[in-house]
C-alpha cells in the first residue's frame, strides 16, 4: 500500500511569530500579517472612511510591523493587532485635525506667519499710485515661486492649501515663499525709498 502524504497543518501566529523573530525572514511576517490583512483594512475603513487612505494603512501598518515586532511581547496576535490599527487610525486622524485646525488659524490670521512683530500687507497701498507702482516693480524683482505665492495669497486671497495645490508645493514650502517674499518686497521698497 503506498504511503499517503497527509496535508501540513498551517503554521500558527505564534509559531509564525516566533519564526519571524527568530530569522529575520519576512515571508514569515508576510504569511502572517496576510491572515489579518482584511482586519485591518475593515478597522482603518471604519476609522478612516476612506478606501484609498485605508490601504495605504494596511502597507503602514505592515511597515510598523517589521520595526515593533521583534521587541514587543504579544499573548495573542490578532487582538493585538486590532488595537494597534485602532491606535494608529485615531492617531492619523488627531493629526489631520490638528492640521485643519492650524490652517483655520493660519487662513484666519495670516500674521503669524509674518516674520515682523507687525503687520505689514505689502499691497494695503492706501490709494498711493507712487507706493503701488514700486510695489510691481518690486513685485517682478521676487524669484518666479515667491512672486506666485505672494500673488495668489495677497492679490487673489487664496489659502495655503489652495496655493499648494494650483502650484504642486508641500505647504510648508508656500509659507516659506510667502514670507521670505514679503520680507524680500519690504527690503525693496525700503531701498526705492532711499534710494
Amino acid at each position: 500500500m503506498p504511503l499517503r502524504l497527509l496535508p501540513r497543518k498551517p503554521l500558527s501566529d505564534d509559531e509564525l511569530l516566533e519564526k519571524f523573530r527568530k530569522d529575520g525572514d519576512m515571508d514569515w511576517l508576510g504569511q502572517l500579517y496576510k491572515r489579518y490583512m482584511h482586519l485591518v483594512y475593515g478597522v482603518a475603513l471604519k476609522y478612516l472612511k476612506d478606501r484609498d487612505r485605508a490601504q495605504d494603512c494596511v502597507m503602514e501598518i505592515f511597515e510598523k510591523l517589521v520595526k515593533e515586532l521583534p521587541g514587543k511581547e504579544i499573548s495573542s496576535f490578532k487582538p493585538w493587532l486590532h488595537v494597534v490599527t485602532k491606535n494608529y487610525c485615531l492617531m492619523a486622524l488627531r493629526h489631520d485635525k490638528s492640521v485643519q485646525n492650524r490652517e483655520a488659524v493660519y487662513k484666519n490670521n495670516q500674521v503669524l506667519f509674518v516674520e515682523n512683530d507687525y503687520d505689514w500687507h505689502p499691497f494695503d497701498s492706501n490709494g498711493h499710485d507712487d507706493l503701488e507702482a514700486k510695489l510691481k516693480g518690486c513685485l517682478e524683482k521676487l524669484k518666479a515661486q515667491q512672486k506666485s505665492c505672494i500673488e495668489q495669497f495677497y492679490l487673489e486671497k487664496r489659502c495655503y492649501k489652495e496655493i499648494s495645490e494650483s502650484l504642486n508645493l508641500d505647504i510648508k514650502k508656500v509659507k516659506s515663499f510667502i514670507q521670505n517674499g514679503k520680507r524680500n518686497l519690504k527690503i525693496c521698497l525700503e531701498a526705492t525709498y532711499e534710494g
